[in-house]
């Protein structure tokens, strides 16, 4: 199998997963090239597992592959440089908006939203059912939400998070976060290593605090680091 085969989502046909990054580095270099736009997009389908066993897993990649379809149909609208577009994860996609600004970001995945219809499936049982399936969008932009790959997913899923829990079938932007100041709970000397190893690694000091928390959370099994799906469904 060729390498671009196996870039390809054979469900849903659109990029795996396995592009998603590539592409954003490539993305994010033209961006700093010409001084231009990109926004991330994630979208994960609401009460997926709901669907999963009311109507059977058959229909469930079945209305994964509308939905597929759905983005595309949409993207080929746009009218600067084309869409990327990704199998995210199980129920999720993602969508990379090259010279797409945060706030037409919102407006092109409203749309998407607002005309979704996934129509009649195949169920379990073998009869036709109407099923009705709805996404939610988070949305962050390369420089204004972050400067890397993991800032902007990091911003976007807090994004999408909020759209899920604030009543699902919604689309919300990334916003400013609120962070306490380090210098009063740490060390000179752990302050001195941090600053270290964010230049070693490229990445502010904010993100490797952040990527330590999540560790930490983790570690003690609370809930924010569970599944999206099994977070809010």
């Amino acid at each position: 199998m060729s390498n671009e085969n196996r870039s390809i989502d054979p469900l849903t046909n659109l990029y795996a997963y396995e592009r998603f990054e590539r592409d954003f580095g490539h993305l994010m270099a033209k961006a700093d090239r010409i001084e231009g736009e990109l926004a991330l997009c994630l979208l994960d389908i609401d009460n997926f597992l709901r669907i999963n066993e009311e109507y059977g897993h058959d229909a469930g990649d079945e209305v994964l592959r509308r939905i597929a379809a759905h983005l595309k149909r949409n993207m080929k609208n746009i009218d600067e440089d084309a869409a990327y577009l990704y199998r995210y994860s199980g129920d999720a996609f993602a969508a990379l908006l090259p010279g797409i600004e945060k706030e037409r970001a919102l407006f092109i995945m409203e749309k998407l939203r607002e005309t979704l219809e996934v129509g009649e499936i195949t169920d379990k049982n073998g009869r036709l059912a109407l099923v009705k399936a709805t996404v939610s969008v988070g949305i962050a932009a390369y420089r204004d939400d972050g400067c890397n790959l993991v800032e902007l997913v990091r911003k976007a899923d807090g994004a999408l998070y909020r759209a899920k829990i604030s009543g699902r079938n919604k689309v919300s932007l990334a916003r400013e976060e609120k962070m306490i100041t380090k210098t009063s709970h740490y060390t000179v000397e752990q302050l001195k290593r941090l600053t270290e190893l964010s230049q070693k690694q490229s990445v502010g000091e904010a993100v490797l605090l952040r990527e330590a928390l999540d560790d930490l959370m983790k570690k003690y099994d609370v809930r924010i680091n569970r599944p999206l799906e099994e977070r809010v469904g």
